[in-house]
């Protein structure tokens, strides 16, 4: 059977989960994120995906998938220009984004990402 490890574990969740050669993230929101616009909060949740992503070994060129839920979907745009800016050209992942209504108001992005090792 294969191990798993956990990265970041807290009562509720672990930050990152590896289990064989797969790393899978929680869905990460901005950190302070009152008042910031959804291309900073995108930034700032991309920054922590490459920090937790690191931490597990792997790195954004080895996405498997990406799941994006945005506050509200007329920012959509906004938040490609920063995702396309970040994302690994031709490694891109499998990827959906949604409108939904998020954990608090003031996050307007959270991102969830599966990667390989």
């Amino acid at each position: 059977m294969t191990d798993i490890k956990r990265l970041k574990t807290g009562q509720r969740m672990s930050q990152a989960v590896i289990h064989g050669n797969t790393v899978y993230l929680a869905g990460q929101v901005a950190t302070g994120a009152d008042g910031k616009s959804v291309a900073e909060q995108t930034r700032d949740i991309l920054d922590r995906i490459d920090a937790l992503l690191k931490e597990a070994g792997t790195d954004k060129s080895k996405l498997l998938s990406a799941t994006i839920w945005l506050a509200d979907i007329s920012s959509f745009a906004e938040m490609n220009t920063i995702w396309d800016s970040w994302v690994s050209a031709g490694n891109t992942p499998a990827r959906a984004c949604v409108e939904a209504k998020l954990a608090s108001p003031e996050y307007t992005v959270e991102i969830g990402i599966i990667a390989a090792l």
